[in-house]
């Protein structure tokens, strides 16, 4: 937690930039507003609807967040937190003409909401402001529909890595991860640990000609399948082939990389079954069920919490070394009355200073380069605190911004329905039904007439 005067110094300079932006907009001959958020000639103060979803500690840093804005302002925001079923609700919203000003969205619903003109175009709003250089944020956070047309960028990066209960290692005598992209675990590599690191009823590891596979107590390994793309792209394989018009899915290399994915838990017996799964606590590094675990940087903020050793490093590889990069848009409904104080809000939400404590504890990676190089801002959030052990600066903060992949998320279009398709195909995988071949092959005649390329190309 941040103290009194750490938070103080730097909300001051926030709120100081805030007013300075608020001056700007209304001088450039937009809607007349004045400093207190009222409507040129006294009218009533203008509110925004700012809707997110998130956990207890999420919901309480935006609402402060929110609730800072609007002292510096004089902008009167309305926190709208919907904890699940986040899309049902601003789809009824969005259909009702009721949708808030701005918030958070599932990149799917984003990209074809985008198309549809139902989100705002920040172009203008970008190429209009002085104070908002778009060359400040990492290249890989916009979404962009079309060129000229960018519809937002991630709420906040999302890097992908090995995290490991450390003391189960070196109990084991296994080497640590490497936290050196040049130094990554091949395949094979990785595969030798996880078996070392499985342990039966009995003590006997996955290496024993005797161990039992039915009987697991330990893992080596929890590998969530569905974060399959690292893996694809490792291995010189993609969601589309390169020319946006092929199922890349179904190509050689992302079907060897699907199925090595597959042994892991069928063939090698290192990582549990998605039912298997489904038994194991969120405590399981910390409880010594799992030794290592494949997880998105969220995750540190539970581990924080949790009473273990813990340690990071990068993915293994297949041919090249990478990581996944996720992050769900926040974006500005084309149905606001006040586009220019939503963009004021957006600004300010996209500052890692403004979402600070989301940052250092965890949850969050920064959308801004800076906070990748400037020493000074990287002992703000990514060193020094439990929620970032050592190593993460290399494993986790330097992977995701050199070889950092996005997600079909930010840019394959209709792909809310070709996963309609590919989603059941590869839960047969998964569930160890049908190997990768058999599933996607069958699949791809059904997800070929679907396939229309890639947004922004």
């Amino acid at each position: 937690m941040m103290s009194a005067r750490r938070l103080a110094g730097w909300v001051l300079p926030a709120v100081l930039a805030v007013t300075v932006m608020l001056t700007a907009c209304s001088n450039s001959g937009g809607t007349s507003e004045s400093q207190d958020g009222t409507q040129g000639g006294g009218k009533e103060k203008i509110t925004l609807k700012f809707s997110f979803w998130g956990d207890t500690i999420e919901k309480k840093t935006v609402t402060e967040a929110l609730e800072r804005f609007e002292q510096a302002t004089g902008i009167g925001v309305e926190p709208m937190h919907v904890p699940a079923d986040y899309l049902t609700k601003l789809t009824t919203m969005v259909a009702g003409n009721v949708a808030p000003d701005l918030g958070y969205l599932s990149s799917g619903a984003a990209l074809s909401w985008g198309a549809d003109g139902k989100l705002l175009n920040l172009t203008p709003l970008i190429e209009n402001d002085p104070d908002f250089k778009k060359e400040d944020y990492l290249d890989q956070v916009w979404y962009e529909i079309a060129p000229g047309n960018i519809i937002g960028m991630s709420t906040a990066v999302e890097g992908y890595g090995l995290m490991y209960n450390k003391d189960l290692l070196l109990e084991a005598g296994a080497s640590l991860p490497p936290t050196d992209a040049d130094k990554a675990w091949d395949w094979d590599t990785f595969v030798e640990y996880a078996k070392k690191l499985t342990l039966d009823d009995q003590g006997r590891n996955a290496l024993d000609p005797n161990f039992n596979p039915d009987k697991i107590r330990q893992y080596g390994l929890q590998y969530d399948p569905y974060n399959m793309m690292a893996a694809v792209v490792s291995n010189g394989g993609n969601f589309l082939t390169e020319d946006g018009k092929g199922f890349g899915l179904a190509q050689p290399e992302a079907i060897e990389a699907i199925q090595k994915l597959a042994d892991l838990m069928y063939v090698h017996h290192v990582s549990p079954t998605p039912m298997q799964t489904k038994n194991l606590p969120d405590t399981a590094l910390q409880t010594k069920k799992v030794a290592m675990t494949v997880s998105g940087n969220w995750a540190l903020q539970a581990f924080a919490e949790q009473d273990f050793n813990l340690g990071v490093g990068v993915l293994p590889k297949l041919k090249v070394s990478n990581t996944l990069l996720d992050g769900a848009p926040t974006v500005i409904f084309k149905s606001t009355k006040h586009p220019e104080e939503a963009w004021l809000l957006y600004k300010y939400m996209a500052d890692p200073e403004s979402v600070l404590p989301l940052i250092e504890g965890g949850l969050w990676m920064p959308l801004k380069k800076e906070w990748y190089t400037n020493p000074d801002l990287i002992n703000k959030w990514a060193a020094g605190n439990e929620a970032h052990p050592e190593g993460y600066t290399e494993a986790y903060m330097k992977q995701t911004i050199e070889n950092g992949i996005r997600t079909p998320g930010f840019e394959v279009k209709n792909l809310d329905k070709i996963n309609a398709l590919v989603t059941p195909a590869l839960d047969l995988v998964w569930t160890g039904k049908k190997t990768a071949e058999e599933a996607l092959k069958g699949v791809e005649p059904k997800v070929q007439p679907l396939i229309q390329g890639y947004y922004g190309r």
